[in-house]
């Protein structure tokens, strides 16, 4: 078993933790009634769920862009409060979140670097789509990191949701979310 395999089985509910992110920015994009609008901005998400707290070997802090961890500080299965806070910060910081595989939040928002040369030369399956913009290409490039877990966007251009995995996306277009349970 790979050391990123090993990662995986040890932090297997990682991926109900990336169902909860992931559902909070299906909801802020479904709520958000303006994206057909010239000049309107959406909101906006860049959430990494990492395998290990210490992420400063690939991030930069994003200055006074932080998460109000007094308003929520874990991502719980059902819990409101991260929705709510995460509606805010959609709209009024930078960055990107970063949640523990516990879905502890750190408060402190991120710039992630780019990838090193030698890190470049392990991504090479790694092909970004014709739409992405900066954060989804820094989401793509961060989940092929060993500790990160998943990357999770919201488009504030026209309410994409995405998911990184491993260097790998799935994405859900605003008109899609919610599928059959989609209200119009």
């Amino acid at each position: 078993m790979t050391d990123r395999s090993n990662l995986r089985a040890k932090y297997a509910t990682s991926h109900e933790l990336m169902d909860v992110i992931r559902y909070a920015a299906e909801t802020l994009s479904v709520e958000f009634d303006r994206w057909d609008e010239r000049h309107v901005t959406g909101p906006s998400l860049y959430v990494l769920i990492v395998a290990d707290i210490d992420f400063g070997n690939y991030t930069d802090p994003l200055g006074l862009n932080t998460w109000p961890v007094d308003e929520c500080q874990v991502v719980q299965r059902e819990s409101d409060a991260f929705i709510e806070v995460a509606r805010d910060v959609a709209f009024s910081r930078d960055g990107a979140i970063v949640v523990a595989g516990d879905g502890t939040i750190q408060e402190q928002m991120v710039r992630v670097r780019n990838l090193s040369v030698s890190e470049r030369e392990r991504t090479d399956g790694v092909s970004p789509a014709g739409w992405m913009g900066t954060k989804h290409l820094s989401a793509l490039e961060a989940s092929t990191r060993q500790q990160v877990l998943w990357a999770i966007t919201l488009s504030e251009e026209d309410g994409r949701v995405t998911t990184f995995l491993d260097g790998e996306y799935r994405d859900y277009e605003h008109g899609e979310l919610g599928g059959r349970w989609r209200l119009e």
